[in-house]
């Protein structure tokens, strides 16, 4: 099968189309023709060889962690996928897995696998997995959003953002998006009342929440938390996806058992 893959780490220039053997279909594994793969930034990092210290990378690498497509064999552990299945899937939850997303043909773990939303293009499914398990741990699990809440969303138009917006406005909260690119009628769109992304932010919340925020998601770092601070009272909880070393910040990654 053909498939994009590196030898290397690098920029772009490194990826190339290469010919390499399909993979197989374990007993509890499904192959699935890929229709549709999604670039995170993840892919980016570990191309250029950023997360070496810390991963195991077998090289050449397949890259992408979302996929669309339909399922073409299932091995006999994964009775709930069938040939024909139109599927989502967030593919390296083993970041190490050869097979990537960026080729013809990928297996992966059933779990890691979920049914296409049939009202979406096969892209947009695609962009799904990722950054929504990352929005989904960010707004249910790591800072438990209720309704009646108020959580102030930094990278608000991003795509864990803008997804922790809508789940965040899904569970009755009052979001707050923060957006250097000014998308203020998307933002309304989603549910979110924009506050700008400048020093004005924290007046601008204040003035909507006097009392400060309950929550505060961080998807763009570079001192955002910080700034961010004064928006709050004592006991607002922050999460972020960059700035992960603050003692009072708490790390947000996907995890499969989000879906739960």
């Amino acid at each position: 099968m053909q498939a994009i893959v590196y030898r290397r780490y690098g920029g772009p220039e490194v990826l190339e189309l290469a010919e390499v053997k399909p993979p197989k279909v374990h007993v509890d594994s499904v192959l699935v023709r890929i229709r549709a793969a999604a670039v995170n930034p993840a892919d980016l990092r570990m191309r250029e060889g950023l997360a070496d210290a810390n991963v195991p990378t077998y090289l050449p690498v397949i890259p992408g962690w979302d996929i669309s497509g339909v399922v073409e064999e299932t091995g006999p552990g994964a009775p709930e996928f069938h040939p024909g299945d139109e599927v989502v899937g967030y593919v390296r939850t083993s970041v190490s897995h050869q097979h990537g997303g960026y080729a013809e043909l990928v297996a992966t773990d059933a779990q890691a696998l979920a049914p296409k939303p049939a009202d979406l293009s096969w892209e947009q499914a695609a962009a799904l997995p990722l950054a929504g398990l990352t929005a989904y741990q960010a707004v249910a699990r790591v800072l438990d959003v209720q309704s009646g809440e108020s959580l102030l969303v930094y990278g608000a138009t991003g795509g864990v953002g803008s997804m922790a917006v809508q789940i965040a406005v899904a569970r009755g909260a009052t979001v707050l998006g923060a957006d250097a690119a000014r998308r203020d009628d998307y933002l309304r769109g989603l549910g979110a009342t924009p506050v700008g992304d400048d020093d004005q932010v924290t007046e601008r919340v204040r003035a909507l929440v006097p009392d400060g925020v309950d929550a505060v998601f961080d998807t763009v770092g570079r001192g955002t938390l910080e700034r961010a601070a004064a928006a709050g009272h004592d006991t607002t909880r922050c999460a972020s996806t960059v700035d992960i070393a603050g003692p009072d910040t708490r790390p947000v990654f996907a995890r499969l058992t989000c879906t739960r």
